[in-house]
């Protein structure tokens, strides 16, 4: 790889970082081992191709160009926290990325959203999941950071909102969603 190669994966990998959290290789390598995935069966649930799958983990490519892709992406990411903590089994973590991988996505306006699949109230951290997945479907992080800053002045709490949902880790938009809750 010549520098202009190395350079230009760095940037994707930058950017992946401010879309995504951090670089899709380190997250799609967590979901790969967390659900007992191998690449060709993470690329079958999310809907990609294996080519493309291996571009995005490689920062060959930088953004997951269907907001469908990223929905699944945090169903995958959230499925993968309830094998963790034991609250889903392997054998229901498998019927779950088959409903993922048939998923369209959803929108939190259409009441399409992956809740339906599990027949409760929605967890704070999949609404938390809806709002951001919705945020970054319509701009990139960068530029959500942009349109923050430029309300702070005159609006922080919209401002906060923004930086913390639409570029934020989700962690943090789950502990600014459950402070702001009363």
């Amino acid at each position: 790889m010549d520098a202009a190669q190395q350079e230009a994966t760095a940037r994707a990998r930058e950017l992946q970082r401010s879309w995504y959290g951090e670089p899709l290789g380190a997250l799609f390598r967590r979901l790969i081992d967390d659900l007992g995935l191998n690449q060709a069966r993470l690329a079958a649930v999310l809907g990609l191709s294996a080519p493309m799958l291996s571009q995005l983990m490689s920062g060959q490519r930088a953004k997951i160009g269907n907001p469908a892709v990223v929905q699944r992406v945090q169903a995958l990411q959230e499925l993968a926290g309830q094998v963790s903590d034991g609250s889903v089994s392997a054998g229901e973590a498998a019927d779950r990325m088959e409903e993922i991988k048939k998923s369209q996505g959803g929108s939190v306006l259409t009441g399409t959203s992956q809740t339906a699949h599990t027949g409760g109230a929605p967890t704070v951290r999949r609404v938390v999941r809806e709002i951001q997945s919705l945020l970054r479907s319509v701009s990139a992080a960068g530029d959500i950071i942009d349109a923050a800053d430029s309300l702070a002045l005159t609006h922080p709490e919209l401002a906060e909102f923004l930086k913390v949902y639409g570029a934020g880790r989700t962690a943090d938009a789950v502990a600014h969603y459950e402070g702001h809750q009363s």
